[in-house]
């Protein structure tokens, strides 16, 4: 049986497998030439080491994510493509490793989240939060996995504020959720740190984290600050690879204030992290 995710206890350890050929952060193992079982197996090894390291949830994502107004313009990656790339690694992760971690799909599209869902996947990592295509939403609810709901937008323009637009586009993406079926029990909310959003407003949103849980009725919270632009723009231009302090230091303020899940990709170190922020935030 996969670990059960009981909320208030601990700090949960979210560890990001990409099966992409251009992660932002240089770690993407479908790299030109590989073949497809290459990639299954890279992708084995490297989820082996993170739940031997601490991690209780690997997130598996065949599509990168990053803001095309930070790292500029990548192409789309199709449906199709996106499920031959992370299905199988999908049902490889629950095969070997899915009584140790819940195994998540990285997916905006309800496709490839209800292919993975029935290939093993317990929880959907949307972040589009169900609004760029509703049947993400559904695959979870059928499947009776967790959904992530993520604020997102295309530029960082916010006049209202940008605490108040996420709580507001959070708690219209929750009630929609629950409307296609998902149990509020299983709903995960994230604020998207770096998504539509330059440094000024991350920080301000991380800053007010205890405070938009609190507006978001006590929802689990998950956090994705790992290896992000915003550290290096605050670590004298320090490159993806070299942001893990920075990463730690965000991921122990967040525990602070009552973040659930962790999303990272350095594993062994912010697992160190997240054990002494729990043990002093948790008891």
């Amino acid at each position: 049986m996969p670990p059960r995710l009981e909320w208030g206890h601990r700090t949960y350890l979210m560890g990001i497998v990409n099966v992409t050929p251009d992660s932002f952060s240089g770690d993407g193992l479908a790299a030109p030439g590989r073949t497809p079982d290459e990639i299954v197996a890279a992708a084995l090894e490297q989820a082996r080491g993170f739940v031997d390291a601490g991690a209780e949830i690997l997130d598996v994502g065949a599509e990168s994510t990053r803001p095309r107004g930070a790292y500029g313009d990548h192409p789309e990656v199709d449906a199709e493509t996106e499920a031959a790339l992370a299905v199988p690694v999908v049902r490889a992760l629950v095969a070997e490793l899915g009584d140790r971690a819940i195994v998540s799909i990285d997916t905006s599209k309800g496709i490839v989240a209800r292919t993975a869902v029935a290939a093993g996947a317990l929880m959907v990592n949307d972040v589009w939060a169900a609004r760029r295509d509703a049947d993400t939403a559904v695959a979870a609810a059928e499947g009776g996995a967790h959904l992530v709901l993520m604020h997102n937008q295309d530029g960082a323009d916010y006049p209202d504020g940008v605490f108040e637009t996420v709580v507001r586009w959070l708690h219209a993406a929750a009630d929609a959720a629950e409307e296609r079926g998902v149990p509020r029990e299983r709903i995960v909310i994230d604020p998207g740190i770096g998504f539509g959003k330059g440094t000024a407003e991350n920080l301000e949103l991380l800053r007010r984290l205890a405070e938009l849980k609190a507006a978001l009725g006590g929802l689990p919270l998950l956090i994705g600050t790992s290896r992000k632009r915003f550290l290096g723009d605050l670590l004298d231009g320090a490159p993806a690879f070299d942001r893990v302090e920075g990463t730690a230091a965000t991921v122990a303020l967040a525990i602070a204030a009552g973040a659930d899940v962790v999303r990272v990709h350095d594993v062994a170190q912010i697992d160190r992290t997240r054990r002494v922020a729990d043990a002093i935030i948790r008891g």
